[in-house]
């Protein structure tokens, strides 16, 4: 007997809980009867009538085609788009590929120039060096190393 007796205190307890909890995650327009305060007060001084009455009366039935978790996807406000996070939002990455890739076009550009105006200097000392220079430079010897 005392065994039952501590099953149905438990069963109580965890039945309160979870008044507890539907009632301090229900959204304000969704409680119905008295303010929040008021079931929560219910609950916690008469446990087990608190928590049956809080389940029939104090909250609005749900409709049949949001059953689950609260917090699950079903609920109207899970449908709201979701703000994306910036590696998420394909703008956000498209305009740092295109950001990347005129960063390295420039770069390109700038080596291309670089190696032109190289190009350009090596040319001129090689047409203005005296031909001696200009052979040892363009010499077999050279080409073999």
């Amino acid at each position: 007997m005392a065994r039952l007796g501590v099953l149905l205190f438990l069963v109580q307890i965890v039945l309160a809980v979870c008044a507890l909890i539907s009632c301090l995650s229900a959204e304000e327009g969704k409680i119905r009867g008295l303010p929040r305060i008021a079931w929560v007060l219910i609950i916690l001084f008469f446990p087990l009538v608190g928590s049956i009455a809080w389940f029939i009366v104090g909250r609005e039935p749900s409709s049949g085609a949001s059953k689950g978790w609260p917090g699950g996807t079903s609920s109207p406000e899970r449908q709201r788009p979701r703000p994306v996070a910036p590696d998420d939002d394909p703008e956000f990455l498209r305009s740092v590929q295109d950001r990347a890739k005129q960063q390295d076009q420039e770069l390109f550009r700038r080596w291309e120039e670089d190696l032109r105006r190289r190009e350009d200097d090596l040319r001129r000392r090689i047409c203005t060096s005296p031909v001696s220079l200009r052979n040892a430079l363009i010499s077999p010897s050279s080409l073999s190393r």
